[in-house]
């Protein structure tokens, strides 16, 4: 079955790094903005901004959130967390701060955006539940073969994972 992925990311810092992994051609993803037209949608207000968030999950099975340095906490990335999740979207994190942006630079690595959900039935972490995948390499070649060979199978047990809640 083919996958779509929602990709969850802080635009102004991973916008680089995010396009790697979209570009990896392993899953479709949703499609690009330009910055042009991000700030024209920013323009628009927060209704506006959900709107383009919930037209881009429509027809997702997942969201991989790529979890950068400033990723936790983000108002918009918790939309997306929370919003996924409630539709019963698999989830699943990849930190991306040892993949090289445009200008050659890694970051720190980020807090686990999921630890900002609690579940209701059980009050467990939302991070206890969802993999948030750290690549065992600080190099950046590295890192990026490292998802290229695993992001499919990590998406299926995302899925396979939200079926259980």
């Amino acid at each position: 079955m083919a996958r779509k992925a929602f990709y969850s990311f802080h635009y102004k810092a991973d916008n680089n790094r995010a396009s790697q992994i979209r570009n990896m051609g392993v899953i479709e993803g949703n499609r690009t903005v330009t910055d042009n037209n991000w700030e024209k949608i920013k323009r628009g207000g927060d209704k506006a901004i959900q709107n383009w968030i919930d037209s881009q999950l429509h027809g997702k099975s997942c969201t991989v959130v790529l979890i950068g340095s400033n990723t936790a906490g983000r108002k918009w990335i918790n939309y997306e967390i929370e919003k996924s999740w409630n539709d019963g979207k698999g989830l699943l994190g990849i930190y991306v701060h040892n993949l090289k942006n445009l200008q050659g630079n890694k970051e720190e690595k980020g807090d686990n955006p999921f630890d900002n959900f609690t579940m209701k039935r059980n009050n467990a972490k939302l991070s206890s539940i969802v993999k948030a995948i750290n690549p065992p390499s600080k190099d950046s070649k590295k890192v990026y073969a490292y998802i290229q060979d695993n992001l499919l199978d990590w998406i299926e047990e995302a899925i396979e994972i939200r079926k259980k809640y």
